[in-house]
């Protein structure tokens, strides 16, 4: 398999079988991340495309779902993206949906009729790094789109049926945003239909730009208390049914909810852990994180 750079995939794609459809990011100036950092965007060819089919179907042929790896193989155009799917259902007759993570600025270029094309040859989940929907903190992570531009480009997912998922960082809109990040964002998720909703807490490494802005005082990031009322604010905001998924390692408190049904149980989880654990507690897990991998 010609697997080069940083492979990654959610957690949640951890039973689908992955092929590299690229490597790196097209993007690389969100402020808080540094995971394709030293990595130029790379297609896969279709020569390597084809070769590393072929050798998944050899130990896998009865593969239902695989995972495209990079930071955002739907950067494709639509005929790239349909060549390639032709190609695994050539390979890998029983392969019912492929997987792959998206941003927004990809889906722009391709019409609902595209989208509709695409979910019907198997494209179904996308992972989208939306991280807010608050202009204020997406300006700050230097996101690239709007708020608006969320609802535009998912509303055109939802009317071809291609299934994603959305992810919201506490902790992205410094100190003394939460409030704002969590009900702008709600609002704004709540205009479209994520399949589920996975949350992060911001965690600044070293050679990120917003790194760089905390040590020159720039960015004040939030204490994790903040982060806890901002995931409750967020929670008690969201008007779709979602799965919410705040289980990550980045997550001092995991938990997981089926909203609105879960929505008072766990707001009161996230009381009790505010009521019974220290801000120095909770520090003292942020700065013991190396990694979110």
């Amino acid at each position: 398999m010609h697997f080069t750079g940083r492979t990654w995939r959610p957690p949640y794609e951890a039973d689908s079988f992955i092929i590299q459809a690229a490597s790196g990011c097209t993007y690389h100036k969100c402020r808080f991340c540094s995971l394709y950092k030293e990595e130029c965007f790379r297609m896969a060819p279709l020569r390597e495309w084809e070769e590393d089919l072929k050798e998944l179907s050899s130990y896998q042929p009865t593969a239902r779902r695989i995972f495209w790896t990079g930071a955002n193989p739907f950067v494709m155009s639509f005929d790239n993206l349909k060549t390639r799917a032709l190609l695994v259902h050539e390979y890998l007759k029983e392969c019912q949906t492929m997987a792959m993570f998206a941003n927004i600025r990809d889906i722009k270029d391709k019409k609902v009729k595209q989208l509709r094309a695409l979910r019907r040859l198997g494209i179904n989940g996308l992972s989208i790094g939306t991280e807010s929907g608050d202009n204020a903190t997406l300006r700050l992570a230097n996101k690239g789109y709007t708020a608006k531009d969320i609802i535009d480009q998912c509303r055109k997912l939802d009317e071809a049926g291609i299934e994603y998922y959305f992810v919201y960082m506490t902790g992205l809109a410094g100190k003394g945003n939460g409030h704002r990040n969590a009900v702008n964002s709600a609002k704004v998720f709540s205009k479209v239909n994520p399949r589920f909703i996975s949350v992060d807490s911001l965690t600044l490494f070293e050679g990120t730009e917003l790194y760089e802005m905390a040590e020159r005082g720039e960015f004040v990031p939030a204490g994790e208390k903040e982060r806890l009322e901002e995931l409750q604010i967020f929670i008690r905001n969201l008007q779709i049914r979602v799965h919410l998924f705040a289980n990550s390692v980045s997550n001092f408190y995991p938990t997981a909810a089926y909203l609105p049904r879960d929505r008072e149980q766990v707001i009161g989880e996230l009381q009790y852990v505010l009521d019974t654990v220290g801000e120095e507690e909770m520090q003292r897990y942020r700065k013991n994180l190396k990694s979110l991998g």
